[in-house]
């Protein structure tokens, strides 16, 4: 491990499962990551080595089998992770998520029957907001449930889009509009509801009403399975609604609460890529050569990795902020969204560099950089575009810098 991104105040258990966890993906990740990568499989051996880690239960709390740890932890565990492969943090993040929502907002019942299975990988996550015609745009959702007044369950139809885990997951978390019983000038957002979807794995109707069609071919970002979510007439009873009668019409402040955590999640992500694109550049630096000497003796060369090393260690420390603040119960939007945007934005500057340095190697398959340069970009869109995080950070400014007088 190098000098770079290294987080003061650990406890002796955190260090040892970050440690852990990096030893992981030194051994299990790197080595086959971008021959899986290449070939869009998804890594089953991966997963169930993080499945025996206990990974997948780091937040849920000891008494449902989890280990009880911090977001801090998890953040932490998530950058090394990251820096093995993308791909693998976005399906421990979905999973964490869900876990969280439940963890945060469900009753007493609904942890019962969820968060030991959770913690154990045999119920894997993921959460559903956006839809084809809209992304971060989250209150214009159109999705909708509508009660049985028989039996009382919720009948949802609608067209989901943007699925991570949708194929691999057993449980979704679902926005929906439910907007019985409100006025019709109600605010968007006091008319959503989160339901809890039990699914079987894999693609096409998995179950009556639901069907998930094929992985959605992206750029990068391969193995995870990234889908849409189609609807149509999906009865789910009124227990499986998030929180049980009283989270009906708290969808959209439960899902926000997720996406808060979820941000801190892509800010380690942004900040795992980033340390490897670094080590690949100053590597690489250090072996290639030109006019007789290595490039890294180049002065231009240098103030690059001077330039790659700091953005790596501003945004480390930026999301170990962001997740210490949420661990002490506060409110961390502006944080998380500070976190998230400056880590993305450092991300694909170091990744870019690093590819800079490789010359024309960076552009072959044959090199890792390759692969990197083509998964950073999705930190710029995912969780909220940089745009979304610069009017939250803008808005939380004006309510703390506000005039006065």
């Amino acid at each position: 491990m190098g000098r770079l991104a290294q987080t003061e105040g650990l406890t002796d258990v955190q260090r040892e499962i970050v440690a852990t966890v990096r030893g992981f993906v030194d051994k299990e990740i790197l080595p086959v990551a971008t021959e899986l990568e290449h070939r869009d499989e998804y890594p089953a051996q991966i997963v169930e080595g993080l499945k025996d880690l206990g990974v997948f239960g780091l937040m849920i709390p000891e008494e449902y089998g989890g280990l009880g740890e911090s977001l801090l932890t998890y953040a932490l565990c998530a950058e090394e992770i990251a820096r093995g492969w993308m791909s693998v943090s976005g399906i421990i993040n979905t999973h964490f998520i869900v876990a969280y929502l439940i963890k945060q907002h469900g009753t007493p019942e609904q942890r019962e029957h969820f968060l030991p299975r959770m913690a154990a990988g045999e119920v894997r996550g993921a959460f559903s907001m956006s839809e084809p015609g809209l992304g971060s745009d989250v209150a214009a959702i159109t999705s909708r449930g509508v009660r049985d007044g028989e039996s009382g369950d919720y009948l949802l139809t609608g067209q989901k889009m943007w699925l991570t885990n949708g194929g691999t997951s057993t449980l979704v978390a679902v926005l929906c509009r439910t907007d019985e019983g409100l006025p019709a000038d109600a605010p968007a957002h006091r008319s959503m509801t989160t339901f809890l979807v039990e699914k079987e794995p894999g693609f096409g109707a998995v179950k009556p009403g639901l069907t998930i069609p094929g992985k959605i071919d992206k750029m990068g970002y391969k193995g995870v399975d990234t889908t849409e979510l189609i609807m149509t007439g999906l009865r789910v009873p009124a227990d499986r609604v998030l929180g049980g009668p009283g989270g009906a019409g708290r969808g959209f402040y439960q899902m926000m609460d997720g996406v808060e955590v979820g941000r801190v999640n892509v800010a380690a992500r942004g900040c795992g890529v980033a340390q490897r694109a670094f080590e690949l550049g100053v590597d690489y630096a250090q072996q290639r050569q030109t006019f007789g000497r290595p490039i890294a003796r180049h002065q231009a060369i240098q103030f690059k990795l001077a330039e790659m090393a700091t953005k790596v260690e501003a945004a480390h420390a930026m999301m170990v902020r962001a997740a210490r603040k949420k661990d002490t119960g506060e409110r961390n939007d502006l944080e998380a969204g500070m976190a998230k945007y400056l880590a993305s934005e450092y991300c694909k500057e170091v990744v870019e560099d690093a590819f800079r340095i490789h010359g024309g190697y960076g552009f072959s398959k044959e090199y890792e950089i390759e692969r990197l340069y083509r998964e950073a970009p999705m930190l710029l869109i995912g969780e909220g575009t940089a745009e979304i995080q610069k009017m939250i950070i803008g808005r939380r400014l004006l309510e703390e810098y506000g005039s006065q007088g």
